[in-house]
Order: C-alpha cells, then sequence, then structure tokens
C-alpha cells in the first residue's frame, strides 16, 4: 500500500506514544519513520517489530546507560531511536571523535535518519555500518551498500557512526511517498488505539448526534 509522508508520520507517532514513548520521543520517531519510508525502506515494519519487542520495558532500560564507547544498554539491546536521539545531542563526539560505536543494537536501520540530520547539521556526510552494510547519507541523499536482506536484520552485535569521506554521486534521493506493509500497518494501528480514550455511554451519545434528547 502507497501512503504519503504525513500519513505515514502520524500513524508511526500516534504508535509510537501508545507503546509508551513520550510525545516528544514519539514526534521524533514519526519522523525518521517517513524519513526512511522516503527512500522506499521498510519502516513501518521495523518500527511495528521494535513496539513490540520493547513494549512494557522502561525506556531508561533500552537507552545508551553512559556515552562512553561503545554506547550499551542496562537491558543488553540498545533501541536504534533513543540511540539516534542520544547521537544527535553529541553530534560533537561525532566531529571530534569521529566514530561513535554501539553495542548490540535492534532494528539498526532505524538510526539511519537520526544520523542524516546529524550529517545536515555539520554539513558533512556520515556513514552508518553494520554486519555487511553501510549507508553513507548527507541529511538528503542516501547511499546504500551491501546485501538489501541486512537491511531488515532484527538486531545487530555492533554499529558504528563515523564521518564519512564522501557520498556517491548517484545517491538516491527521497520520494514523495512511501510503500506500507499492510500487517505492519495494522500492529501501528494497534499501538495507536492505546492512545485513544475509551468510549462512553455520554461519548457515544455525543457521537450519535442528539441522542435520547431528539425532540423532533
Amino acid at each position: 500500500m502507497s501512503y504519503s509522508l504525513n500519513e505515514i508520520e502520524t500513524r508511526a507517532k500516534r504508535a509510537a506514544r501508545g507503546a509508551g514513548q513520550s510525545w516528544g520521543m514519539a514526534e521524533e520517531t514519526g519522523k525518521a519513520t517517513g524519513w526512511l519510508a522516503s527512500y522506499h525502506l521498510p519502516a513501518t515494519a521495523l518500527l511495528a517489530d521494535l513496539l513490540t519487542h520493547n513494549d512494557q520495558i522502561a525506556h531508561a532500560q533500552t537507552s545508551p546507560q553512559s556515552l562512553d564507547i561503545p554506547w550499551r544498554a542496562p537491558s543488553g539491546r540498545l533501541c536504534p531511536l533513543a540511540s539516534g536521539a542520544a547521537l544527535v545531542d553529541c553530534i560533537h563526539m561525532l566531529i571530534h571523535a569521529k566514530c561513535i560505536t554501539l553495542s548490540t543494537i535492534s532494528h539498526p536501520l532505524l538510526i539511519v535518519p537520526f544520523a542524516a540530520w546529524s550529517a545536515d547539521a555539520i554539513k558533512h556526510p556520515v556513514s552508518i555500518t553494520w554486519r555487511d552494510i553501510q549507508i553513507v547519507t548527507d541529511g538528503i541523499k542516501l547511499s546504500i551498500k551491501g546485501p538489501k536482506n541486512q537491511l531488515s536484520t532484527p538486531s545487530a552485535p555492533s554499529l558504528t557512526c563515523a564521518l564519512a569521506p564522501s557520498i556517491d554521486a548517484d545517491a538516491q534521493p527521497p520520494d514523495q511517498r512511501g510503500e506500507v506493509d499492510a500487517d505492519a500497518w495494522a500492529k501501528l494501528d494497534a499501538f495507536a488505539h492505546r492512545t485513544y480514550a475509551p468510549d462512553t455511554l455520554q461519548s457515544r451519545e455525543l457521537g450519535a448526534g442528539a441522542g435520547g434528547n431528539d425532540n423532533d
């Protein structure tokens, strides 16, 4: 199914909030999902899987416990969204240390938008590598090298973010729409429904119009 990036971002944001993220983090999650979807990458499927895996786990348990390299999570597996937010806040480390390593991270593709925003902020290409994958972005375009099946890997034992010398001239620009897996969309919808207020007799009557006070 094809959706606008705004639709994808809104659904992802609501789902992330339903999964327990703060509104601020949920907004970043929505933007990150839309960003990946604009390159026709499996953003919604990975997000649905991540939210399912981290459901009921405290945010602090999957965030970097310190900025000592390599970054690690108290739970043993870093969340790419929490790690991505930390990455954006640590641009100075990327510039000066030139390499940030993360140990055991879930769904590593989901950290790439945050690397892109970092690249845009410092006006320099950034590379993300895990297993046999190398992704380079300047904040707008995206270059991917390596086996495509590793893009959807549920976890990677190590991930490295560093400044890249350059980005390929034929790097991919973003699109205006994204392809969404129907099952993933349904899972995100289920998380999003957690944010909706439960029905009451009064709300049902108001939703039906005049309810029991119809005097026409």
